[in-house]
């Protein structure tokens, strides 16, 4: 039997993740298992989603604690992805979630090609009113760039990849993961389920504007 103890605050965030599960999930954007959140306590330590669990489906024995490098605190598998939301935690000190959805809008748009036939490094969003959604921006005549990766079995090599390309770039609030899905995140968990509702939006714009 498990006897480790977590921390209160460890528990308000559990109820956070639980919550962003059953939103997530009504909108059909972690179908099966897929999908991992987090949410940094304050004390560095993150509070993560275990491996294999249906998000819309999730207890509080569904989430784990890890320590600030992705190492299990309780004996609990966290997912394969870890490293990804370690990177954004040790990259961004003001952000305390990450969320990970397999939306069908974010999985259909990072496979779009280029004119050259290949997959697409970048979807561009720019003058669109929801915009505003994302903290620091306060006017429709704007842009912002979600960057897209390809697709890697490699979590720690794909992690560099990521935080290589953001030594080069402000402002990031999401990247896709080519036909896997999105990453964004937030100050809160409920900021990252605004970024989340509005860049799914946003592509699905995209994605009928540029149909066919």
């Amino acid at each position: 039997m498990n006897h480790y103890e977590y921390p209160e605050q460890f528990y308000h965030l559990s109820d956070a993740l639980i919550y962003a599960g059953k939103i997530v999930d009504s909108k059909g954007w972690c179908p099966a298992t897929s999908g991992n959140f987090s949410a940094r306590l304050s004390d560095g330590t993150i509070a993560i989603t275990v491996s294999g669990k249906h998000k819309g489906h999730l207890e509080h024995g569904d989430i784990m604690r890890i320590d600030a490098d992705g190492n299990s605190l309780d004996g609990k598998v966290p997912s394969a992805e870890t490293l990804l939301h370690v990177q954004i935690y040790q990259r961004f000190p003001d952000i305390y979630a990450v969320l990970h959805p397999h939306s069908l809008n974010s999985t259909l748009i990072s496979m779009r090609q280029n004119r050259k036939n290949k997959l697409i490094s970048k979807v561009v969003l720019k003058n669109y009113e929801l915009l505003k959604a994302f903290s620091g921006i306060t006017t429709h005549e704007t842009r912002i760039v979600i960057p897209a990766f390809a697709n890697d079995q490699n979590i720690p090599r794909l992690a560099k990849q990521i935080d290589d390309y953001m030594d080069t770039q402000d402002d990031i609030y999401g990247y896709l993961l080519a036909g896997h899905g999105l990453y964004t995140w937030g100050a809160s968990v409920d900021e990252a389920l605004r970024y989340l509702e509005a860049l799914d939006f946003l592509f699905a714009c995209e994605l009928q504007a540029h149909r066919g």
